[in-house]
């Protein structure tokens, strides 16, 4: 099922049309994006004009025939604070409907918090929790506190980041006496609201919405030289804010707008982002703002979603990491069981080499997801599949992780066959030394294992290994004579030798019937 996501937002409208699949998740097909700030309009008159209504039922027809054209079946529009707020808000979403057939609902800044915690839920690792959700509008700050279980809290602002700009910024570049007009107006709307949130406890700051994006992106940018490719569990400390807010309030919008990671279009609305981000994180006294790519419009597909098979979130909040690697590959119709196969024999090799890379449990899931996703690049070419699966890891979407984890997973794809990576890959380029030593570690794994699964037959059996002191005695029972992975081991050792500085030796027996079921392993390995 296609599903369409109308966000009629107070900077802008959007429109998300997703492809729906069985197991619950979705695949982005469209995004369509167009700035109209009607929240400026509303903030000066009260009322949105002529002019712009016309503007907003221009987009919504075309965001309609947008939809048409891609078959969706369910179009869903919101429209938030601008809308709420206009005195002629009811007359223009009637005018809406009428000229374009789009039915536009209109949800209160507690339902609209709501939804961005969902989608906020579904996209981003809560760990630790409770978290505060924090959505940055045009017209309103939408505030959650919940965790993986659920909403504990929720309320709205009135401290968009037009309406802060339309009413306080008198100066450009911003004057301090703007600056300070704009914490103290900040300060003032949390302080109603403050204690019932730290009441709540949040461990984290996760914000959603184009301006919190375009912050943590632009300020990593300052840091690294370089614009980081997904925000998407991108966490930026109060420090690197700091530095970046400082620069904003340097720069008048037309050189704002020429910064590394800045859009153009909300260069004029970074000095408000900037207060209200960094009043959240002196209030609160957390120290990082970590963001969401995901906010309403995501809200309103999983709302859609929920309808028919409602998402359970409750059991462990590392859950939303598996399904979408586990999206990804069935998207990319990946070979599963060889890839369960793998990723068995894999932990099996984490678990019993501890002594030699001591990693750690967050090494460990990534060595299975890695081991799940390594040969997904076959969906595009078997040849040079590594560089295949290195992009589509890249560029696929993955909801949980942080860059820097999502760099991690493209560089054991990309050299699970042979080689070490190298620095011209900018993956790995971008990692720190610690976690390219991690990559390397993990990568020597894998490599084995996907070495012992040559045949895609699943025929080598439980694996052990002892350490001794010249030697890593790898054993395994293994169904007939299995000439192919033992030759292959002989390929695939090098970089367990390199890594660790121990020769390592295969030692396979032949399994009797009741050692152990192939079959079995290939169906539950991997999905634990």
């Amino acid at each position: 099922m296609r599903v369409g996501a109308l966000d009629l937002g107070s900077n802008s409208f959007h429109l998300l049309i997703v492809e729906t699949r069985p197991d619950g998740s979705f695949v982005p097909l469209v995004r369509e994006k167009e700035m109209l700030r009607l929240g400026d309009v509303v903030g000066r008159e009260g009322y949105l004009t002529e002019e712009a209504v016309e503007r907003a039922i221009e987009v919504v027809r075309r965001f309609r025939t947008i939809a048409e054209t891609h078959d969706v079946e369910e179009l869903v529009a919101y429209g938030t604070a601008a809308l709420r707020e206009a005195s002629n808000g009811p007359e223009v979403t009637d005018r809406i409907e009428a000229e374009t057939g789009v039915r536009v609902q209109v949800v209160n800044g507690i339902r609209e918090a709501q939804l961005v915690f969902e989608a906020v839920r579904a996209s981003v690792l809560m760990d630790p929790a409770p978290v505060l959700c924090a959505d940055l509008g045009g017209g309103s700050l939408e505030l959650a506190v919940g965790d993986r279980h659920g909403l504990r809290y929720a309320t709205s602002l009135h401290l968009g980041v037009g309406r802060l700009t339309a009413e306080l910024v008198r100066s450009d570049p911003p004057t301090a006496k703007d600056r300070i007009r704009l914490r103290r107006r900040v300060d003032a709307e949390l302080s109603d609201v403050l204690a019932d949130l730290l009441a709540r406890g949040p461990q984290q700051l996760i914000g959603s919405s184009g301006t919190f994006c375009a912050l943590a992106r632009a300020s990593t940018a300052l840091r690294d030289g370089s614009v980081p490719m997904s925000v998407n569990q991108l966490t930026v400390s109060a420090a690197d804010l700091r530095a970046f807010g400082d620069l904003v309030f340097s720069l008048p919008s037309e050189d704002r707008a020429r910064l590394a990671g800045v859009d153009a279009r909300r260069a004029e609305l970074l000095p408000a982002g900037v207060v209200v981000v960094e009043a959240l994180l002196e209030s609160t006294g957390l120290d990082a703002l970590t963001t969401s790519e995901w906010a309403l419009r995501e809200g309103m597909v999983l709302r859609v979603l929920n309808k028919h098979d409602p998402a359970d979130f409750s059991s462990d909040p590392r859950t939303i990491r598996r399904a979408s690697v586990l999206s990804l590959c069935r998207r990319s119709n990946w070979r599963e069981r060889h890839a369960s196969s793998v990723a068995r024999m894999a932990l099996e090799l984490f678990d019993a080499t501890v002594v030699l890379h001591r990693g750690s449990e967050e090494d460990r899931e990534l060595l299975e997801l890695a081991a799940q996703l390594h040969d997904i690049g076959e969906h595009v070419s078997r040849d040079g599949h590594g560089r295949h699966t290195a992009y589509l890891i890249e560029h696929g979407g993955l909801r949980g992780f942080s860059p820097e984890e999502v760099r991690m997973l493209a560089c054991i794809g990309r050299y699970h066959t042979r080689g070490k990576p190298r620095e011209s890959f900018g993956s790995f380029e971008a990692l720190a030394p610690d976690d390219r030593a991690r990559v390397l570690s993990l990568l020597a794994l894998l490599r084995i294992a996907d070495g012992l699964d040559v045949s895609h037959a699943d025929i080598i059996g439980p694996i052990s290994v002892t350490i001794e002191a010249d030697r890593a005695v790898i054993t395994a029972p293994a169904r007939g004579e299995a000439e192919l992975e033992r030759w292959m081991f002989q390929r695939k050792r090098t970089l367990f030798e390199d890594v660790f500085g121990i020769p390592a030796v295969l030692e396979l027996s032949l399994a009797g019937h009741d050692e152990f079921e192939p079959d079995a392993l290939a169906e539950t390995a991997g999905h634990g």
